[in-house]
């Protein structure tokens, strides 16, 4: 944060990346403060795997509270076309336009940027802790973007914001239980009446995990559960919806 604070003397607009399946969980508050008065971009990605509708009613939010915001599939040119193009409706009257982008880890920030330059040049992988310094890319002539690394809350405060970063990925697999959090995302499911999202025990059994005789392997079918939902096996979904 101390880095990132003194990185922002240079730069003059702000891109801040949340995947849209859980546009509320998935931002860190302190890292839209230190935008200050710099033009801010709200981008939600993962946009090809969130629910629709509830997508729209969170640009809605935000857009209805005088953000700026965009939500992209960064792998599909149309997705890329919306984000150049909201990149450029940003007010500036530099010549030469300096951008930082940030978020908590795995929000698709490096996606974005290989987005913006037109090829793969920043590391991106499903995982928490992939960028671990700033890199600096020039995506046009005038046009400079850097890449930070992801940065959650000191403390996740909720149990209810711990399983949902998980499932998005943005906290390491070696600090939550994958049992627990799909236990938590079923029942969330039932609530919400989303048939297509099956408990642990069926999953386990439907893909094979037995550990002995006809004893499900819960473990290892925890992380593929995980696994498949980041992947949208189980259809488009968001988490959280805008109050």
């Amino acid at each position: 944060m101390r880095r990132i604070a003194e990185d922002m003397a240079g730069i003059d607009v702000v891109v801040e990346c949340a995947d849209a399946r859980a546009p509320l969980s998935g931002t860190n508050p302190a890292l839209a403060k230190m935008a200050g008065r710099r033009p801010h971009l709200l981008v939600l990605t993962r946009e090809q795997l969130a629910d629709p509708k509830t997508t729209a009613a969170w640009l809605a939010y935000y857009t209805a509270a005088g953000r700026r915001v965009v939500a992209v599939d960064a792998k599909d040119r149309r997705g890329v076309k919306r984000l150049t193009d909201a990149l450029a409706a940003l007010p500036s009257t530099k010549k030469t336009l300096r951008a930082i982008v940030l978020g908590i880890p795995n929000a698709g920030k490096s996606t974005v940027i290989n987005a913006l330059v037109g090829r793969s040049v920043a590391r991106a992988e499903d995982r928490a802790g992939v960028t671990r310094s700033r890199q600096w890319f020039r995506v046009a002539q005038r046009f400079e973007i850097m890449d930070t690394a992801g940065i959650l809350v000191p403390k996740i405060d909720t149990a209810e914001a711990q399983w949902k970063l998980a499932l998005i990925g943005a906290v390491p697999r070696a600090r939550f239980d994958a049992e627990d959090v799909v236990t938590r995302l079923a029942r969330w499911a039932r609530a919400h009446d989303l048939p297509n999202v099956p408990d642990l025990e069926t999953f386990a059994q439907s893909r094979g995990f037995i550990a002995h005789g006809t004893i499900p392997d819960m473990h290892n079918a925890g992380w593929a559960y995980v696994k498949d939902w980041s992947d949208g096996k189980f259809g488009r979904m968001t988490l959280e919806e805008p109050a």
